[in-house]
């Protein structure tokens, strides 16, 4: 009956679109579980079967698009994300980052009028031959952060004059009277145990003064008795710092004159000095050490006080000037006095800062002009890269648009890849990135990790489980794997994840590290976290990941290398060789039971 059900169908098309909101929300396993609570029975197989069977979204033209890459595999595979800016919508996913895809994509879609991009040149040739009747725009992000690396080169190459900039005695004595405590207590404002006993002391006196009683302000601050009567009973907060630990002698004091006078020879390395010391006697540890020498480095002499080094000083220049505290302001100024290179690039920087927050792009071409004047090498560089972008740049500077929306759904895509142990493929991105409103959040559907391009559709579903009468070893497993062949050796390393913060972030390790990766994931205190290794058949030439649960008596294989397929059916995984190659080895570990699943793409 159209409407109702469909031919040898045994569910209701009502039904169907339940189950499928379901895996669209949570994805296989958790949906299947979730169709169990509300009364139907069905695996995650089928769960995800329904998902990919929707059909794609009747989406409208869109008008301004982000592109962006991201990558199936860092280092190794990359694909295209295409976003709707205006929308804020995810339009499309490309299995690569060839100009051809994203050119053709572009070609077919004349009602484009804006492309929002980085500063990649290959993404901007794309963009050209794609859509040459858009508008590129640069993103402002990318744009600050390139200004940021050239100030910061530029304030290296003027690191010679960064020595002698130490403040004035004057402006220092001034600093510290304005930070002492007028008290004259040992315990200074700024110190935590200080300033939380003064709030207090002021919070209790006012409620005194206000008529409440000591039990109602024990209440009213949820305190103990005992601490609003040492508060009531203080005249001044000062009262109530006697008996604390200060003045108390150090296990530093004996070493103090040698430290002293190794630093006055010019010795400011800390490790060193503790190295000279502990021969002399000296037992407890290095932060003591380190920790005087601190306090010689931020004293008021300032021949004692080291440069700033360029990447603080560019941090200086680069932040805005209400934002830079009183002290950090002084030590520009003097910075500046000193070398006026850092005081032309200091105004470049600002001018800049103000054409890109109040979108001036008008003013980019006198901005470049006064960069070539000065002797600044670094902006040089990036006054010639804006010169070849400079239509895209202009359109950054004075249009609305930018990449931001495109970066948080690589942000998003990253996330759900680690979530699914580093598995997430592109068919089902592709597929569903389209579909929700929410981002990316229904690409929690991934179940294999994509391949290159130009190898065959991989099944996104392939898994076998493993289950073992008791607890075993990741190393026992391999060991027992090893008379077929296995072995943690896959053609690019090793590759393995310990999962303690629910990411699932894959690591890459060295061939010669295979012995630190065992212990690592067979260490008693990882028993309770998830972790799994890449294992991989020199012979066939085929691997995949093998991730072990939480108590380590249950482990699955997912073929993700080079997978073996079915002649005649590409789609299909050859579980009958994954079979025959894993669980006749592993019955000796005692493994009671196994289960292997397949769904074709």
């Amino acid at each position: 009956m159209p409407g109702l059900t469909r031919r040898y169908g045994r569910w209701t098309e009502r039904l169907r679109s339940t189950i499928a909101a379901v895996g669209l929300a949570l994805a296989g396993r958790a949906g299947a579980r979730m169709a169990g609570v509300i009364g139907v029975s069905v695996s995650r197989s089928t769960v995800l079967r329904l998902v990919e069977a929707l059909p794609e979204p009747d989406l409208p033209a869109p008008r301004v698009v982000g592109v962006d890459e991201y990558a199936t595999r860092k280092g190794r595979h990359y694909g295209t994300v295409l976003v709707d800016v205006e929308t804020r919508r995810p339009v499309d996913l490309l299995p690569d980052r060839e100009e051809s895809s994203l050119a053709t994509w572009l070609a077919k879609r004349p009602g484009i009028e804006v492309v929002c991009r980085d500063r990649a040149p290959f993404f901007a040739e794309r963009a050209t031959v794609g859509a040459p009747q858009a508008v590129q725009v640069a993103d402002r992000w990318h744009l600050w952060h390139n200004l940021s690396e050239a100030a910061e080169r530029c304030v290296a190459d003027q690191r010679g004059c960064l020595r002698g900039t130490a403040l004035e005695p004057s402006q220092q004595v001034k600093e510290a009277d304005e930070l002492a405590d007028p008290s004259g207590s040992p315990w200074p404002t700024g110190h935590r145990f200080a300033d939380r006993t003064r709030a207090n002391h002021v919070a209790v006196h006012a409620l005194l003064a206000a008529g409440h009683s000591r039990r109602a302000i024990q209440r009213q601050l949820g305190m103990t008795y005992r601490p609003v009567k040492l508060l009531a009973d203080a005249t001044t907060p000062k009262d109530l710092f006697h008996g604390q630990r200060q003045g108390r002698p150090s296990v530093l004091d004996e070493y103090k004159p040698y430290l002293d006078d190794r630093w006055n020879q010019g010795c400011t390395n800390a490790w060193k000095a503790w190295e000279e010391i502990v021969p002399l006697g000296y037992k407890a540890s290095y932060q003591r050490v380190r920790a005087y020498f601190r306090t010689k480095r931020l004293s008021a002499d300032p021949g004692n006080a080291p440069p700033p080094s360029p990447r603080t000083v560019a941090g200086w220049i680069l932040r805005h000037p209400d934002s830079l505290s009183k002290v950090d302001q002084l030590r520009l100024e003097a910075v500046l006095a000193h070398c006026p290179e850092l005081e032309a690039l200091t105004g470049h920087v600002r001018s800049f800062a103000q054409i890109l927050t109040e979108r001036q792009g008008q003013r980019l071409p006198d901005w470049l002009d006064a960069v070539r004047q000065d002797d600044l090498p670094g902006l040089h560089t990036l006054a010639a890269g804006i010169d070849r972008d400079g239509a895209a740049v202009t359109a950054g500077l004075t249009l609305p648009w930018s990449s931001g929306v495109v970066e948080g759904h690589v942000n998003c895509i990253k996330m759900l890849q680690r979530q699914m142990f580093g598995r997430a493929g592109f068919a089902p991105c592709g597929n569903e990135c389209s579909s929700l409103h929410d981002g990316c959040q229904q690409v929690k559907c991934f179940r294999q990790r994509s391949t290159p391009p130009q190898e065959p559709r991989m099944s996104r579903t392939a898994d076998i489980d493993l289950v073992f009468a008791r607890a075993v070893t990741v190393d026992a497993v391999l060991r027992a794997l090893a008379s077929e062949g296995w072995s943690l050796q896959e053609p690019l390393g090793i590759s393995y994840v310990v999962n303690h913060d629910g990411l699932f972030d894959w690591q890459s390790a060295s061939t010669d590290q295979a012995a630190e990766v065992l212990t690592l994931v067979d260490s008693p205190t990882n028993v309770d976290h998830h972790v799994g290794v890449c294992i991989y058949q020199s012979t066939a030439e085929t691997g995949g990941q093998l991730l072990f649960h939480a108590g380590r008596s249950h482990c699955s294989f997912i073929p993700t290398i080079d997978r073996r397929s079915l002649s005649g059916a590409p789609a299909l995984t050859d579980m009958a060789w994954y079979l025959n190659a894993l669980v006749p080895p592993l019955l000796a570990l005692g493994l009671a039971s196994y289960e292997a699943r397949d769904l074709a793409d």
